[in-house]
């Protein structure tokens, strides 16, 4: 297995961890707010650090940056506002369909050019995350499409402009201040539109101490091993593997958790999520 396989693996673990976690907590506790907090007290201090060590603030990285932190910030608030209108059932297979713009920006802005066989395999994968998203329909309100589109054009936009850091960072851990920075720029816009939506400056529950601890490493060490596997991998591509984790989440909640509605096409949207990364990969 390559280095930039076994970061892949590695994150898609992390990202069944934290979203199986997540989905249990009570929607009062607003466990996005909090495990964003986890993650800059664990983990921000470390990355930073080492980010300002040994980094290089060329004009052409601040822009990436600013890029960067604009585009997580934007992601944070447009997935939290569809969660408002819709489930996560919608939601989230829409926002992950990110892969198929991904490799046309890349292909327009960079002149990155992808094969048949992973055009073909990124195709039939978004085509599986469509048909999981529409058995959420049914009690979604059309609200949350705006919302998660934008969410899923600001998955494109860091995706890419995180890709171009990794010529810029040298360490993991670099990488790890580097995501801190957009990370604290969505807390910030997170906790603004709570204030201005309910008059709170802070969540009116708390998930216990480990939710957020674990939650807060699990979603700051995923999508750096995201970033790692980029350094000798197409964004699109990564980003596309790293959709397994909605596959395995369903099959938890199908065969662990008893979740039965539209368990036949949710199983068959998986099948052809997972028929999609078998052609991106062989």
């Amino acid at each position: 297995m390559t280095q930039a396989a076994l970061f892949i693996v590695l994150s898609v673990c992390m990202h069944v961890v934290w979203n199986l976690m997540a989905r249990q907590q009570p929607k009062a506790r607003y466990v996005l707010w909090w495990v964003l907090i986890g993650h800059l007290v664990l983990l921000a201090p470390w990355g930073l650090y080492h980010l300002f060590q040994h980094t290089e603030f060329t004009s052409e990285f601040m822009a990436v940056a600013a890029i960067s932190a604009t585009a997580n910030a934007l992601y944070f608030l447009g997935l939290k506002k569809a969660y408002d209108h819709a489930p996560v059932a919608l939601v989230y297979p829409l926002v992950r369909s990110s892969p198929l713009l991904i490799a046309l920006w890349g292909l327009w802005l960079f002149d990155q050019h992808l094969s048949l066989a992973a055009w073909l395999g990124i195709g039939i994968s978004v085509l599986g995350l469509a048909l999981l998203a529409d058995t959420g329909r049914g009690s979604a309100n059309k609200a949350a499409l705006p919302w998660a589109f934008l969410a899923m054009l600001c998955t494109s936009v860091y995706s890419l402009s995180d890709k171009a850091a990794t010529a810029h960072i040298e360490s993991f851990s670099g990488l790890l201040g580097f995501v801190s920075i957009g990370y604290f720029a969505a807390w910030l816009v997170l906790t603004f539109e709570m204030k201005f939506s309910s008059g709170r400056w802070v969540p009116a529950q708390r998930p216990p101490l480990w939710v957020i601890a674990v939650g807060g490493l699990c979603v700051g060490l995923a999508y750096v091993l995201v970033i790692a596997a980029m350094r000798s991998m197409p964004a699109a591509v990564v980003v596309a593997f790293t959709n397994a984790g909605i596959v395995l989440a369903t099959l938890a909640s199908i065969f662990l958790f008893k979740e039965n509605a539209h368990w036949k096409m949710r199983l068959a949207a998986s099948a052809t999520i997972v028929s999609g990364l078998v052609v991106l990969r062989f």
